[in-house]
């Protein structure tokens, strides 16, 4: 596989890692919303019981943040060691790694467990809601284990160039739980349970797969005993670059809460509903973009790690073609058709006018965000840890949440200024991410091309 990372046509490469990663996005997302479609026609108590599992929603997307800050961290670092050369280190940092998520889940577990009806009433909670949501979260942190090697050790597959084996990781875990959902749910009576228990299974069935390739040796790195220790020296660096994504991913619930709160304040149940579609449409349709620029990383970090600099420009290149291009795409769709996307989520004229009317201004900033969707992903392939950090930052903690909590203050009609702040957020921080990665660049790979760099 390094020969490939080394040799092989940069776009074909891209395309040949990224493909799998986009799949797997799409599938991710679809068994997520085919679990909540069960959960939501459970006789008599659907609707209570799916404000349940989302009330704590939040918490899952916690665990899932710890398990990108350790594998979405170390697997960029392992590709730059690799393309170094440095087997064994890259070794060493994935035993590392599986150490830690193997820390991380049994802290999260103990933690979580006994305090689990406090957080959901933080959240939200009712005393009609709170059961449901609390019987949930029992099972799902009982298999945090699981879920944590899962999610944080695919990365490391998928960073040796086998994105068809880390796609099916993702396969088999959601295959199974759309398999196991009706029969647990429905025809076992388990409810809630049941689809936490579906849940917990199909991801212990994904890390059982992650495990039994990363133990076989059939990639460039195996998943050693002797590595298990953890090393505070091998283990940071891994983390610095695993903020990024787990800024990421720890505030989207927070953006979502910050977003309702504002519009059921200032518009009402419509304008959540809308809000709630746009987000979704968002999430949905970022995700080629999200796939394809995790596709590009792998290739980057090994390409740097080996001096090749000819061959990171040109992966860089090709992926901000294609993430702004994409870009372009989505805004284009929403720009002149937006009651296209709009009517997957409802059936509701009012809602579909109301949604369709503002989609196009939420979308605006889809015209540069492209870049800042590529940029973001080479500073982390290329072992960048405070930008990648600072960026992941500035456009939710520092522009979007403050603008949605300002803006509807200085501009009428007041719902109008929570969706204007989605546009200014990404425009800003696309621009600023810009600025960095010219800055970055000249700096880090504008140096003389080692022997064997040529694209």
């Amino acid at each position: 596989m390094d020969e490939r990372f080394a040799h092989e046509n940069i776009p074909k490469l891209i395309l040949s890692l990224a493909a799998p990663a986009i799949a797997a996005q799409v599938v991710n997302a679809l068994y997520n919303v085919v679990d909540r479609m069960y959960i939501g026609r459970l006789p008599d108590v659907g609707t209570t019981a799916l404000t349940g599992l989302g009330l704590a929603f939040p918490i899952i997307m916690i665990i899932s943040a710890f398990a990108a800050l350790v594998g979405s961290g170390g697997a960029p670092l392992a590709s730059i060691h690799m393309g170094e050369g440095r087997i064994e280190k890259a070794e060493a940092l994935l035993g590392n790694c599986f150490a830690a998520l193997l820390f991380v889940a049994i802290v999260l577990s103990v933690s979580l467990l006994p305090c689990r009806d406090i957080l959901l009433q933080a959240f939200g909670a009712s005393p009609e809601t709170l059961p449901y949501a609390s019987s949930y979260l029992q099972i799902y942190l009982v298999g945090t284990i699981s879920v944590q090697i899962a999610l944080g050790m695919n990365p490391f597959i998928s960073a040796q160039g086998f994105a068809k084996t880390a796609m099916l990781t993702v396969f088999l875990g959601a295959g199974l739980n759309i398999l196991l959902d009706p029969v647990f749910i429905f025809k076992l009576g388990m409810g809630v349970q049941g689809a936490a228990l579906a849940t917990v299974l199909s991801q212990t069935a994904s890390a059982l797969w992650v495990l039994r390739f990363l133990i076989s040796g059939k990639g460039m790195l195996k998943l050693k005993w002797e590595h298990f220790r953890i090393r505070p020296k091998t283990l940071l660096p891994a983390m610095a670059l695993g903020v990024s994504p787990f800024i990421m991913q720890s505030t989207e619930s927070l953006v979502q809460v910050v977003f309702n709160t504002s519009l059921s304040h200032y518009g009402g149940d419509n304008y959540v509903g809308a809000m709630t579609i746009m987000l979704s449409i968002m999430q949905f349709l970022l995700l080629p973009l999200q796939g394809f620029s995790q596709g590009a990383q792998p290739i980057i970090g090994y390409n740097y790690g080996a001096g090749a600099y000819g061959r990171v420009k040109t992966a860089i290149k090709y992926s901000a073609i294609f993430c702004v291009g994409f870009g372009w795409i989505l805004w284009g769709i929403v720009e002149f058709l937006p009651w296209l996307p709009v009517r997957i989520f409802t059936q509701d004229d009012a809602l579909i006018e109301l949604t369709s009317s503002l989609l196009p201004l939420f979308f605006a900033g889809m015209v540069i965000f492209g870049f800042q969707m590529a940029f973001q992903q080479v500073f982390i392939a290329l072992g960048q840890a405070k930008v990648s950090i600072f960026i992941a930052c500035l456009r939710k903690l520092i522009l979007l949440i403050p603008l949605t909590l300002i803006l509807p203050r200085v501009i009428s009609p007041s719902t109008m200024g929570v969706f204007w702040a989605e546009p200014i957020a990404d425009v800003t921080a696309a621009l600023t991410c810009c600025a960095l990665f010219a800055h970055k660049y000249r700096v880090l790979l504008c140096q003389p091309k080692m022997p064997g760099s040529n694209q």
